[in-house]
């Protein structure tokens, strides 16, 4: 139980995929221009991480070490094929809406970095709370990202009106600079509090783009 709740913590708070580590900007930009994309592009991913997880974590002493990234990929390839055939009968708005960033789940940087740098290292329950982490992290940015957009693009959560009839929505919120500066105002923020709870003599750790783990750019320790 100590490990699954290591594993929460880290993903939601200490290495959020979004706020903490900047990857996945491809789809954290484009899908969130509202809460429900956000939080349908956010579970999708993290079922499609839970999953592939817990079968490479299965299969990784089975995987010659030459081929384990393409292996890798069949994997999460395999199961966001099902995902997406699951939100197209199901929730056909939502597969709708989202178009083209569910197949691209698939080589989403944050996936096959797990599965390189935790799942094909550590065992079954632990590669499923790492991947359960994580993605409920990327879910939780992606849904704060959607409601702030479509609140002030729409005025609008969930689909709800929320402001008063009189707000004239900001329409430049669900459009592309929306996107950019709603990330940059909120990693100011996040940057800001870590200034300011700094220990007196430590350089504060600000947000900053990360590394997924995955080995493919040969400038980290994963092998």
């Amino acid at each position: 139980m100590k490990v699954a709740l290591e594993r929460l913590k880290n993903g939601i708070f200490k290495e959020n995929p979004i706020f903490v580590q900047v990857l996945a900007m491809c789809p954290t930009l484009a899908v969130t221009t509202s809460a429900t994309n956000g939080i349908g592009m956010g579970l999708a991913t993290t079922a499609v991480l839970v999953a592939s997880n817990i079968a490479i974590s299965i299969i990784r002493k089975l995987i010659p070490s030459k081929i384990r990234i393409p292996a890798y990929i069949v994997v999460i390839a395999s199961f966001v094929t099902l995902i997406q055939f699951l939100l197209q009968g199901f929730v056909p708005g939502l597969y709708k809406s989202l178009g083209i960033f569910i197949p691209l789940i698939v080589v989403n940087c944050v996936i096959l970095g797990r599965a390189e740098a935790y799942a094909s290292k550590n065992g079954v329950f632990a590669s499923m709370f790492d991947g359960l982490g994580m993605g409920l992290g990327f879910a939780l940015s992606l849904t704060i990202l959607g409601t702030i957009r479509e609140l002030l693009g729409t005025g609008k959560v969930f689909g709800f009106q929320v402001m008063p009839m009189s707000y004239k929505p900001a329409i430049i919120m669900i459009l592309a600079p929306g996107a950019f500066f709603t990330l940059g105002i909120l990693m100011a923020l996040i940057n800001l509090y870590r200034i300011k709870n700094a220990k007196d003599g430590e350089a504060p750790k600000l947000v900053e783009p990360g590394c997924a783990g995955c080995g493919l750019c040969g400038k980290c320790d994963s092998k």
